[in-house]
This record gives structure tokens, C-alpha cells and sequence, in this order.
């Protein structure tokens, strides 16, 4: 998966902190109790797929799950050669737990979560996710919901103006709103961009940013669409009860505000009592259901974004999951 201001570069997939990940995840084959079960909570195109299935062999069995139909056309293609030990399910992040029980991963020994936005939908002009190339204003990572373009011509200034300042971070957030309200309707990604970069250029007095202008607003709007801060929020506890003893949760964030989530709900998961400090004693009766492995993110090297710039942006963080009174 990649970041939305990543579009500057058309591609091929090349799965991102791939070593990292498979490392996080400690990948290996076999166990006592029978084959490994492992999860790709956003399958993509199958890179890490790859990895954890030739990292498991020659049992280890993997749930291949994505929210794109086109992505599990081309990933059980590439994944041919591992049919047997692949199971294929189209859902939702916010469904992590209930495709999981379904298909008999319950309980697992590590899921990936890959955030953002896959090559295969970022280089398809049609998907309306890049900048750089004409499409409709889709953004959409399945065939439900809203488009952006029914968000960018339907709601009001303030409220355009408080998504993009909340999910893209732009300061020039007011000054976007009020451009996009005067230009519609907008119906192509190419329209947007060019008045979101024309605002943002008035608004900064021609000065040139280190990324395209419309980059923080792509990004507001493809959240929105796709609804995905609070999936992310409904899924990492549905991850947590999946995971056996010892298993371990990767997850791969390409902006401040996923990982944000993350880093709060590892951190918060790791500790005994989230009691405020000012308690003289615990009252809140909460235990820790995961220990923190990474306490700060991990970030691909120079040697990595040099092959890939998509993946600079990118934070992996780690926890495993501890033996407590609810574990399975």
C-alpha cells in the first residue's frame, strides 16, 4: 500500500518494508498444535502475501482479505502456486474478525495490516485516486458509498473546510473549500487539482511546496470516502482478540493520522491500568492484552525509498499479543 502523495512515480508494486515485515510478523513454519494461520488484512497485490506463504511453507495457511475485487483478481493469479494454503475473502477492515471466523483463522499467529492506497489503484486512472492523470473523482477502495465527487459537490464550504484541514492537515484548508465551492461541479481528478493548486498557490504567494498542492486535500477526501480512520479504529481491537498467545499484530501506516491510532492503541493495549494519573489507586480494572515491540515506528531506509518513493512515508509498528484471562 502507499500514501496519497505518492503519486508522483508510476510503478511497479513493490510491497514496502517487505524484510520488516516478515521479521515483525516471525514468520516461520509449523507449530505443535498444527500450521501456522497468518492474515493479510489488505492482500493488495500479494507481495507480503508472498513472503509469509514461502516463509511458512509447507503448511502455514494464510487468509488473503481485501476491500478491492480487482485486487483479489490479480493477487490469487499471482499467488497461484500457494492455492492450496490461500483463503480468499472480499470485506472491510471493520469486518476483520467476523471473515476471520468465518473461514476458521480464529486463532491466529500474525495479521497484517498494509494501510492506504495499493499501486494497482493508484496507477488506474479510473479509480479517481491520482492527481497526476485524468479520471472520474471515484476514490472509492470498493464499489459501495459515496464518491468524492458526490463529497466535493454536495457538502457545504465549512464542512469541505474542516475535512481537509482534519484529514489532509492543509492550512490552506479555508481557502481550498472556498475554491472548490466556486468551480462546481467538478467531475475529474484533473479539475480538482488544478483548483486546489491554484488556491494553495495564491494562498502561499507562489510558493513551491515539496509535494503537489492538492496532495493533503486527495488524501482528506479519499478518508472520507472510504471511511477509513474509523475503520482503522474498529479493526485493531477485532486484530487483538484474533491473535493467539504470542502472535503478532504488524501494521503499516502512511500518514500522521493512521499512526497516530495505532501508536495510541498499542500503547494504551500494553498497559496494566489506563487509569488517569491523578487516581491514587486502579479503578478501571484493565489489562494488558499486547506488549509493544516497536516503540517507535519503523521507517524504510534511503536505500528503500531510492527504489520506491512510494514507500516514504511509511511507519510499521509492531505488538504481540500476551497470555491473559480472555485469550483463547
Amino acid at each position: 500500500m502507499n500514501d496519497a502523495d505518492g503519486q508522483e512515480d508510476s510503478l511497479q508494486h513493490i510491497p514496502v518494508l517487505y524484510q520488516e515485515v516478515l521479521e515483525g510478523l516471525n514468520i516461520r513454519p509449523g507449530r505443535e498444535r498444527g500450521a501456522r494461520r497468518y492474515i493479510d488484512a489488505t492482500v493488495g497485490l500479494g507481495g507480503h502475501a508472498r513472503g509469509i506463504l514461502e516463509g511458512s511453507a509447507p503448511d502455514g495457511r494464510l487468509l488473503a482479505l481485501d476491500a478491492d475485487p480487482a485486487a483479489l483478481a490479480l493477487a490469487r493469479e499471482y499467488l497461484s502456486d500457494f492455492a492450496q494454503r490461500v483463503t480468499w475473502a472480499c470485506g472491510r477492515h471493520t469486518e476483520l474478525a467476523s471473515l476471520a471466523r468465518r473461514h476458521g483463522f480464529d486463532p491466529v499467529d500474525g495479521i497484517l495490516m498494509d494501510l492506504g492506497v495499493s499501486s494497482l489503484q493508484l496507477d488506474d486512472p479510473s479509480r479517481g485516486f491520482s492527481f497526476q492523470v485524468e479520471g472520474p473523482l471515484d476514490m472509492r477502495m470498493s464499489d459501495e458509498g459515496l464518491t468524492a465527487e458526490q463529497v466535493v459537490n454536495t457538502r457545504d464550504e465549512q464542512e469541505l473546510a474542516r475535512v481537509i484541514y482534519e484529514y489532509g492537515e492543509e492550512r490552506h484548508a479555508r481557502r481550498i473549500a472556498r475554491a472548490i465551492c466556486a468551480h462546481r461541479p467538478l467531475h475529474t481528478t484533473t479539475e480538482l487539482a488544478d483548483v486546489v493548486a491554484a488556491a494553495v498557490r495564491r494562498a502561499s504567494g507562489g510558493q513551491r511546496e515539496r509535494i503537489h498542492p492538492a496532495t493533503r486535500t486527495f488524501q482528506a477526501l479519499r478518508i472520507v470516502v472510504n471511511d477509513e480512520l474509523a475503520s482503522l479504529e474498529a479493526a485493531l481491537p477485532q486484530a487483538v482478540e484474533l491473535l493467539a498467545p504470542g502472535g503478532r499484530l504488524v501494521v503499516i501506516a502512511f500518514h500522521s493520522l493512521e499512526d497516530r491510532i495505532v501508536k495510541q492503541f498499542m500503547r494504551r493495549e500494553s498497559r496494566d491500568c489506563i487509569c488517569p494519573p491523578r487516581l491514587p489507586m486502579c479503578v478501571c480494572e484493565h489489562r494488558a492484552t499486547i506488549k509493544e515491540l516497536t516503540r517507535k515506528p519503523i521507517r524504510p531506509t534511503e536505500q528503500e525509498v531510492a527504489c520506491n518513493p512510494r514507500s516514504r512515508s511509511a511507519r510499521l509498528r509492531v505488538a504481540e499479543r500476551v497470555l491473559d484471562s480472555t485469550t483463547h
